[in-house]
């Protein structure tokens, strides 16, 4: 297996135009959504029914933005949503899926669901792959760029970088999405000229630089409404439970030091990759020749020591096995593993939104359809939740049509 190295320099540095865009609209929508300023006059304008409704969206657009497999990525938030449930409920004490077990009472640990997911089921297709026999890896091409290459994707590096934030804003669209989009409209703009395919650095940069400015995009929702918008911020919002931080509008106001040291890092990250990167890109790419046998027991005993020390129990050892296993069968049957962390998420938050909205309306479901906001987010969500089948139907129309004339 070839590993072509002149593709890592062609992004580098793209996702300096996604923190800029995300430098400018996180606080701008932060400062929108509060515009009164007083707690109370938040509460009016974007209360528990709202955030509700706004998290019924982000589910739906993960079926909706997933590309070819709308039915699976809304298959994994449910589990994600289910596996939200897990434990005592906080209002009426009734112990949920726990089956008996005092082990579940807090209900699963957001750290060995993440590793158990990702670092177990890794290891699990790393010795699958380990059994077949290991592929030698070669780098190949140059690691720099030149002049004239640079010149030629200046403007594509723009138009995708926007692009790519816009997507990023976009709760479950995903740099998968984005890095599609991208692709196809420079496709389409360079028109029969173009060497897709065959080697263009545009086909090269627009995918790449639509994937770092979603990764900033999806910080906008996180940062402004709480709302994770990819797996990555997902993991940022656990990470920021942990030490009692709750993002939302009022963060900006409360604790400005976090969201501008976090702005602040997306510079210096960037900054950073070029100054570590060019001079050890070369060693990095040995890494991919570290033969499995002894990278799996690293990665088994990092994460290993990593889950024990939540709680110091063995029982999370056994959990994150488990739940290892079942991502590992997930992944062989091509279902997607953000989502299930994003439903995960947004699970305890959605329940909590709507048994606050409830009481408000003393169990009126009405309340959930009652302002302009939440009507409006849910005609956008019943659009989403029918763009699969409209887009499956528009391609079986196209497809008949093509065999007719055919």
């Amino acid at each position: 297996m070839q590993w072509h190295a002149r593709g890592w320099p062609a992004s580098l540095c793209r996702c300096q135009h996604g923190v800029r865009s995300s430098v400018h609209s996180s606080p701008l929508a932060a400062w929108c959504c509060s515009r009164r300023c007083s707690p109370s006059g938040w509460a009016i304008a974007f209360g528990p029914a709202e955030y509700f409704v706004l998290m019924v969206f982000a589910i739906v657009c993960l079926g909706g933005m997933a590309g070819d497999r709308p039915l699976k990525t809304f298959i994994a938030a449910l589990i994600g949503l289910f596996l939200s449930a897990v434990g005592i409920d906080a209002n009426s004490g009734v112990y949920r899926f726990t089956g008996d077990n005092i082990h579940l009472t807090d209900g699963i640990q957001f750290v060995v669901l993440v590793l158990g997911l990702f670092s177990i089921s890794e290891i699990l297709l790393l010795l699958e792959k380990t059994h077949r026999g290991q592929e030698a890896v070669k780098a190949t091409g140059r690691m720099m760029f030149n002049v004239k290459e640079a010149a030629a994707v200046f403007v594509v590096n723009i138009r995708c970088g926007l692009l790519g934030f816009i997507l990023g804003v976009l709760p479950g669209a995903g740099a998968t999405l984005a890095s599609a989009v991208a692709y196809m409209t420079e496709k389409r703009i360079a028109g029969p000229g173009g060497k897709f395919g065959q080697g263009d650095m545009r086909g090269l940069a627009a995918p790449e630089t639509a994937i770092g400015a979603t990764a900033c995009g999806a910080l906008v929702p996180m940062l402004t409404l709480g709302v994770p918008g990819s797996g990555t911020t997902a993991v940022m919002i656990g990470a920021l439970s942990l030490y009692n931080i709750t993002p939302g509008p009022m963060l900006f106001q409360q604790q400005p030091d976090i969201v501008w040291g976090l702005i602040a890092s997306l510079f210096i990250a960037n900054i950073m990759l070029v100054i570590l990167n060019i001079p050890m890109i070369r060693i990095f790419t040995r890494i991919l020749a570290v033969p499995n046998w002894a990278l799996v027991p690293v990665i088994a005993i990092i994460t290993g020591i990593g889950v024990y020390a939540v709680h110091a129990t063995t029982f999370d050892l056994f959990l994150m096995v488990g739940i290892g296993i079942f991502g590992y069968i997930l992944r062989k049957l091509d279902f997607p593993l953000s989502p299930i962390l994003l439903g995960f998420i947004l699970g305890g938050l959605m329940e909590q939104n709507l048994r606050r909205a409830l009481s408000i309306s003393n169990g009126e479901l009405g309340i959930l359809w009652a302002s302009p906001i939440t009507l409006g987010v849910w005609v956008v969500t019943v659009f989403m939740l029918l763009f699969p089948l409209i887009r499956i139907w528009r391609k079986r129309a196209k497809q008949q049509a093509a065999a007719t004339h055919g």
